[in-house]
């Protein structure tokens, strides 16, 4: 099935469904494939927890199982998302699949040999986060591409419910393998179904954006990457959220197992349903989002979500049976699903298309730090009290975290514009120059009335911030000593095959900012611009 471009105006009133978007038939098939890429990971997860208890009753290494799972986006993030920008996103997508399915048959084999133990499980559980942290990017990346630009919200939203639909069927179906038989054949069902997903994606047939530039260089990637993130306000205070909000709410599904053990009549049933109500939780709020989101902003969601699973985290500690537990846990999940959701669609509408799978891998490694470094450190306040006194604590870091950084906003007014825009062709050079000869100085030349000397200065900072998360290696802007009104910015690249790259990174944004300078400048004549190659010299 061959992708076809967004389809941007189509009825906008059809985006206030929360399922407008299976209209896109790739959507569809590719969503299909992502369900399946996480019911293989939650049976995982379940099965390895689980497994865990029956192998030590250490809290620590039971709570490191999420650890385990976890980490790999955290350190193998920035990596996985360079690899998605540069390498074809289909193959790669379906060789990540290939990678969880190959470790889900190991885990298969030795689970049936019953070769497995404390450490091994932890290795091998480790191994499958690593095809997590390669496949998440490629797919935050790949849904923008195929969906139109208002059924964003809603198509994001379906990725949560994919997410958390496999958080109820793989915790049933791994908990009832579990009653019935072993972990064993929990992960044999992993790899097959982990087999089929890769199928599915092999079955899409994405339409490569070719481009006369030479592919990306791994390392330069990644620098870019991290420096558009980095130069990039919104995404900052995204960054910055997510993982508060992730090292808090992660206490009650690290310690899920144990609590579910502690409660009266709690065993692997009940933590196959704590677990699928968290789910259902998820998918209610995920389908009540366009309602929602005409009432809330980001900033709600994310305030309202933190306070609701704090409070739904001590009602499920404190209750002395397991029924009593069930509707906090929906509501756990309702919160949960709001504000990842919400955090989720501010970063992927502050990123462009050449730049989004990196972009993602930064927010995934946000994201699961947060998670990581809740587990270790709520597990540790576990072990050294006890599992009731951690989630207490974590459901007051939450509220508290809150008011400190009441400040950070994740909304940000209207969304920048990130449509590729050309911004003209390169002029002709007189001299040979080499796709490697650099680094490269542009520089600007403007004249300005020196009364709007201030002005001026706000947008060119706005400026800086743009040819730095385009790719620049350094800027500065220049006043003139002797000519009042003329200012000189410059900016260098790396190279020349750099230099025009970054020209192909021009958004409708970048084009409005370059009308806000051209506003100030003087005369009939645009500004001179003159590019200038480092000379390479032979000592």
């Amino acid at each position: 099935m061959t992708d076809k471009p967004p389809i941007e105006d189509e009825d906008p009133a059809h985006s206030t469904s929360a399922l407008a978007p299976f209209s896109t038939p790739v959507f569809r098939m590719l969503w299909l494939a992502w369900l399946a890429a996480n019911v293989t990971m939650w049976m995982n997860d379940v099965a390895a927890a689980w497994l865990m208890t029956t192998l030590t009753t250490s809290p620590v290494l039971v709570a490191l199982v999420q650890t385990a799972s976890t980490l790999p986006v955290f350190l193998l993030g920035l990596p996985s998302g360079a690899l998605a920008d540069i390498l074809d996103r289909r193959r790669y997508f379906a060789g990540t699949q290939l990678w969880v399915a190959l470790n889900a048959v190991v885990l298969a084999v030795l689970s049936l040999a019953d070769a497995l133990n404390a450490p091994l499980l932890l290795a091998l559980t480790f191994t499958n986060g690593i095809g997590l942290a390669l496949r998440w990017p490629v797919f935050a990346a790949i849904v923008p591409e195929i969906v139109p630009r208002h059924h964003m919200t809603q198509a994001l939203a379906l990725n949560g419910v994919a997410m958390n639909l496999s958080r109820i069927v793989g915790p049933v179906v791994a908990g009832a393998i579990l009653a019935a038989t072993s972990s064993a054949w929990v992960f044999v069902l992993n790899a097959v179904l982990a087999f089929t997903a890769f199928m599915i994606v092999l079955r899409w047939k994405s339409q490569h954006k070719e481009s006369a530039l030479p592919g990306e260089r791994f390392v330069g990637a990644m620098r870019v990457g991290w420096q558009h993130v980095m130069q990039s306000p919104r995404i900052r205070a995204v960054l910055l959220r997510v993982f508060l909000f992730f090292l808090q709410s992660t206490a009650l599904m690290a310690l899920l197992p144990l609590i579910a053990r502690g409660l009266h009549g709690g065993g692997p049933a009940a933590f196959t349903v704590m677990l699928a109500c968290l789910g259902g939780g998820a998918i209610t709020a995920a389908l009540l989002f366009p309602r929602w989101r005409v009432r809330f902003d980001r900033d709600q969601f994310v305030r309202y979500g933190t306070l609701v699973h704090a409070v739904a985290s001590l009602v499920v500690i404190f209750s002395p049976e397991f029924w009593l537990a069930l509707p906090a846990m929906v509501l756990a999940g309702m919160a949960w699903i709001s504000t990842a959701n919400t955090l989720t669609i501010s970063a992927q509408l502050a990123l462009p298309n050449w730049v989004r799978a990196r972009g993602m891998s930064i927010y995934q490694m946000a994201l699961m730090g947060g998670s990581a470094a809740g587990s270790l450190v709520w597990g540790q306040v576990a072990g050294l009290s006890s599992v009731k006194t951690a989630v207490i604590a974590a459901a007051i870091f939450g509220p508290l975290v809150l008011l400190v950084t009441r400040k950070v906003s994740v909304e940000g007014g209207d969304d920048e514009d990130m449509t590729p825009a050309r911004p003209g062709k390169v002029p002709d050079v007189a001299v040979e120059v080499a796709p490697d000869d650099g680094p490269v100085m542009v520089t600007v030349e403007y004249f300005i009335d020196t009364a709007r000397a201030g002005e001026f200065a706000l947008v060119m900072q706005l400026t800086r911030r743009a040819r730095l998360r385009q790719g620049c290696l350094s800027w500065a802007l220049l006043r003139d000593t002797s000519v009042p009104g003329r200012y000189v910015e410059y900016f260098v690249d790396e190279n020349w095959v750099e230099h025009q790259r970054r020209l192909e990174r021009f958004t409708a944004a970048d084009a409005g900012l370059r009308e806000q300078r051209l506003a100030f400048h003087l005369g009939h004549a645009p500004p001179k611009v003159t590019r200038l190659v480092a000379e390479r010299l032979v000592e």
